[in-house]
């Protein structure tokens, strides 16, 4: 990516800044609950080849862009509503069936059955329930009859959770990423899906660790840690961001896993 180009939300006081964009601005690549590793299982569990067109919800910083590339898919298609990360997963295509649009995931204009395989990020648990089924339903009309859609996602443990205790987690996670967060259980994100004409063929949970020293390292690498730390030390606004995201994360551990989920639209 190239150093020129701007990073979403640079221009907004830190405090006010989503928790994603903040972590980005210090040098995190990774922003999926689940890391790298969640994201490959999603990647391979979804056979994406050749053949396929894939569009992809919300590419962000554009890292799974860049792995789904790799399998020299037929077409790629990226919808995203933040003009600047736009222009940075713009900045790794290079082939002539390769785009990204400015739009939203809930009303992408694509045509309908245009699609083999769709998938999104870390995107659904910042909408709201009926956002969350517009997205699923529009990633359902773009598809054709078979076509794969898979997603990972932040969700709270276990499926029989205290409906008063999930609810204060989705509070303290909204407060503290400065974006409004509905994680839901596994149980509700795979209904989710089903509802709305999917059957769920494949799934896996991980500790939600995305500040955790070793899923950094895994994540990133050696030198990529050492770059978001050297930020961290040298913000003082930024660091107090991290380290309350962090807490929470941490306050909440037993409750808070990455999912992800691969399913197949019914015929």
């Amino acid at each position: 990516m190239s150093e020129k180009l701007a990073m979403p939300n640079t221009d907004r006081e830190v405090e006010k800044t989503p928790g994603h964009w903040v972590l980005a601005q210090l040098g995190k690549k990774v922003l999926r609950p689940g890391g790298r590793e969640l994201t490959n299982r999603m990647l391979n569990a979804l056979s994406i080849s050749s053949q396929d067109r894939v569009v992809e919800f919300a590419p962000g910083m554009g890292y799974t862009a860049r792995e789904c590339l790799k399998k020299s898919p037929a077409h790629y298609t990226a919808i995203e509503q933040n003009e600047q990360a736009a222009e940075i997963v713009r900045s790794y295509l290079n082939g002539q069936n390769q785009t990204c649009q400015i739009g939203n995931a809930q009303e992408t204009k694509l045509f309908s059955n245009v699609a083999t395989v769709v998938y999104g990020e870390a995107m659904l648990t910042m909408q709201s329930d009926l956002r969350k089924n517009e997205i699923v339903s529009e990633a359902a009309r773009i598809l054709q009859s078979n076509g794969r859609y898979g997603i990972h996602e932040l969700c709270i443990t276990p499926d029989n959770i205290d409906e008063n205790t999930k609810r204060r987690i989705q509070k303290a996670v909204s407060q503290t990423i400065q974006h409004p967060a509905k994680p839901i259980t596994p149980s509700e994100w795979k209904t989710l899906l089903e509802d709305n004409g999917f059957v769920v063929e494949f799934e896996v949970l991980a500790p939600m660790h995305l500040l955790e020293p070793k899923r950094v390292i895994a994540d990133e690498g050696i030198l990529g840690l050492i770059k978001i730390l050297k930020n961290v030390l040298t913000k003082p606004q930024a660091r107090k961001r991290v380290l309350g995201m962090r807490k929470v994360f941490k306050e909440h551990s037993n409750h808070l896993s990455a999912i992800v989920l691969v399913a197949k639209k019914r015929k």
